[in-house]
């Protein structure tokens, strides 16, 4: 087994071309196909309907090719698309896929696995039932990626669901609770309670430590594996698990890092240097051959400083 990765260039929320390039080309097949990650234009929010439409059109794509249908092909491939490419950074897709003709060799290269938790409640989202759920799902694909510790588990990319007003009034009627007053902040709670079933998966954080009162509040408790982006167009958790493993082949590594603010530089390198990169900050035009894509997150600081320093991001 060996994993393939390919960056793919995105004109439109429904431009799939340099997808279906691929696959004409013989660069992969539909059935390799693990996941798509994508970076689509639009506000982020929970009215951004630019991730559904790439949903759509790349799920109407496979279903035709691999002729099944549309649920099969949400089922088979976690397509997770993130909104608001504000700035630098230019609308993309990211495509993993596995091989079954990659040999392994005994040092460990990267493996993936993609899956789904069942449909949340809107009472369950942002809450333990979604964090539980979220961390026996990632085993089952540790497992299944044969991720053998949380010490080689470096990615864990998750779409989450939010609490829509129709879903709240449905949970009020049954007199049940929501976690957020508006359907904005549902997002971040639903993030959150993803997130830490991802830190309680590699012990950091303790389950003892857990409860529907500390999410979302507690920024002591986090995972630095995790990366969550939720959105209206689900109500499942969609999760990718990236890891190394000595059972895959090919020539792919993974590593990651911590970023401690916005100009934490060093995060990078240490990023690269953890999947095996020789690092100098020239950047050679060898080393960037070498790297197929670094996936970042970062936000202004919630306590509105950087390094002591007053800063206005969240004035506005």
């Amino acid at each position: 087994m060996q994993a393939k990765v390919f960056r793919v260039p995105m004109g439109s929320p429904d431009d799939i071309s340099g997808i279906i390039d691929l696959i004409e080309n013989g660069a992969c097949q539909p059935e390799e196909v693990v996941a798509i990650l994508g970076k689509t234009e639009g506000n982020g929010c929970v009215n951004d309907f630019a991730r559904g439409f790439s949903n759509f059109v790349l799920v109407d794509y496979f279903g035709t090719k691999m002729r099944i249908p549309r649920d099969d092909v949400t089922h088979r491939i976690a397509l997770v698309m993130s909104g608001g490419t504000e700035g630098a950074m230019s609308p993309h897709f990211t495509l993993f896929a596995k091989r079954e003709d990659g040999e392994a060799h005994g040092d460990k290269r990267l493996a993936m696995a993609s899956g789904h938790t069942r449909d949340f409640l809107p009472e369950e989202i942002g809450r333990m039932p979604q964090l539980l759920e979220t961390a026996e799902e990632v085993r089952r694909l540790m497992a299944e990626a044969q991720i053998e510790s949380v010490e080689d588990l470096h990615f864990v990319q998750m779409k989450t669901p939010l609490v829509t007003t129709d879903q709240t009034e449905d949970a009020l009627k049954r007199g049940k609770t929501v976690c957020a007053d508006n359907t904005y902040k549902s997002m971040g709670y639903s993030r959150a309670a993803s997130a830490l079933g991802i830190a309680l998966v590699t012990g950091e954080v303790t389950e003892d430590r857990l409860n529907d009162e500390v999410i979302g509040h507690d920024g002591s408790l986090y995972s630095g594996i995790a990366s969550t982006s939720s959105g209206i167009e689900l109500q499942c958790n969609e999760i990718v698990v990236m890891g190394n493993s000595a059972a895959w082949g090919g020539n792919l590594v993974i590593g990651h890092s911590v970023m401690k603010d916005a100009l934490d530089r060093d995060a990078v390198k240490e990023a690269l240097t953890s999947a095996g990169l020789p690092f100098d900050w020239s950047l050679s035009p060898d080393q960037r051959e070498r790297v197929i894509n670094i996936l970042a997150k970062c936000e202004a600081s919630p306590d509105g400083r950087v390094r002591g320093r007053r800063h206005t991001m969240l004035d506005d």
